[in-house]
């Protein structure tokens, strides 16, 4: 598969101007030596999980820091945390000279920990995910997007498969000490089941034979590893009791199928999780938009005891508010709406706009006006429309 343009793209070569370093986060496989590859290629390259660069720097730091020749790129510098004493000390010897340092990373807590440490002032922070809808269009539903499930999307069971057993071996060891792997490979489908839905912790618990704390400990494993997203609630001043748990989603659908066992379009067309599915898939590219764009990540949810619930509340420029519905039926009806008018009412003018996202249907996307200020649209549309109003 031919390279993808990454959004970050122009952010990372700003960002080299004017920090010394630059952190890539992000997912395992998700694409950031290659973006760091293709924008800076005269910079050359240490993967920090071979064992042989590994028992070299243990060996001498001095003097493998010494050997290096900036700019560099050190890949999975989570292997080597004590590394980033030495990068500061080259950083601090030399505070003028910018884009030297190019560090990914696939445990973003630790990780940014020891950023916070050694780095703080010294180094600009990225994350990149899986690619988007805007970066590749064989992005989809069903596969997701990582760059290679797309490029050899026949072989994408074999390759989901391997992945997790990667996961587990590598991230889920490192980042915590988890011993049972059989028991959290059971927790990583039972949360692929809760997929868009509010998470309760001892909901999670009870079937797996485990504590609270437990799998309060789990949902952090898979958050700072990328492979989930915790989307918290929205609070404002109505007056109303307020749900305030998150919602869970995955960060890539192709790895939330696979741990399904959807594994064609007809499939995940006839499968109960296909509204599920469909929302972490909008959910995944707002967060895509936002942070590809160079802006924090803002996504959130809102639902009152009442039952007013609105999948997605997202920031737009001036204070306001976008309202988006996420609907994975070809056609939206009206009804699909009420939610998003009754909180708009309740808002008042901090709405901007409110948007209904659907499957494209498979003669004409519907795009007419529901109500007025809410607007039926597909992703594209959604994506135009968020990108127009963001902050």
């Amino acid at each position: 598969m031919r390279y993808s343009t990454r959004a970050i793209t122009a952010n990372l070569r700003e960002a080299a101007r004017a920090f010394p370093a630059l952190v890539v986060t992000g997912p395992r496989r998700s694409g950031k030596t290659t973006v760091l590859r293709r924008v800076f290629p005269d910079a050359g390259y240490w993967l920090l999980e071979e064992p042989d660069v590994l028992a070299r720097f243990r060996a001498d730091p001095r003097g493998f820091v010494d050997s290096l020749k900036p700019p560099v790129i050190l890949d999975e510098i989570q292997n080597a945390p004590e590394l980033f004493a030495w990068v500061r000390a080259r950083i601090d010897a030399e505070p003028t000279r910018k884009g030297r340092w190019l560090l990914t990373g696939s445990q973003e807590a630790p990780l940014m920990q020891d950023v916070a440490e050694s780095m703080a002032g010294r180094a600009a922070i990225f994350q990149l995910l899986p690619l988007s809808t805007q970066e590749n269009a064989k992005v989809s539903v069903l596969r997701g997007g990582f760059p290679e499930v797309l490029a050899s999307p026949r072989t994408a069971d074999v390759w989901f498969r391997s992945y997790v057993h990667t996961y587990l071996e590598r991230d889920v060891r490192a980042v915590t000490g988890v011993r049972d792997l059989v028991t959290f490979r059971r927790f990583v489908g039972l949360v692929a089941s809760r997929c868009g839905q509010v998470l309760h912790r001892s909901d999670l618990a009870a079937p797996l034979g485990v504590s609270v704390p437990t799998i309060g400990q789990w949902l952090s494993v898979l958050e700072v590893t990328g492979q989930v997203l915790l989307v918290p609630p929205y609070f404002d001043s109505f007056g109303k009791r307020l749900v305030k748990s998150p919602k869970v989603y995955f960060a890539d659908t192709g790895l939330l199928c696979h741990l399904l066992g959807i594994g064609s379009t007809n499939a995940l067309d006839e499968s109960p999780f296909l509204g599920a599915v469909f929302e972490s898939f909008v959910a995944s590219e707002l967060v895509k938009a936002q942070i590809g764009s160079g802006r924090r990540r803002e996504l959130y949810w809102f639902r009152d005891q009442q039952g007013l619930e609105v999948d997605f509340v997202l920031p737009a420029s001036g204070g306001r508010l976008l309202l988006c519905e996420a609907k994975a039926t070809r056609t939206a009806v009206p009804d699909d709406a009420r939610a998003m008018l009754r909180l708009r009412n309740a808002i008042g003018d901090r709405v901007q706009q409110c948007l209904l996202v659907h499957r494209p249907s498979a003669s004409s996307p519907r795009s007419d006006v529901l109500a007025p200020g809410v607007e039926a649209v597909d992703l594209p549309g959604l994506l135009r429309r968020f990108e127009r109003a963001m902050p």
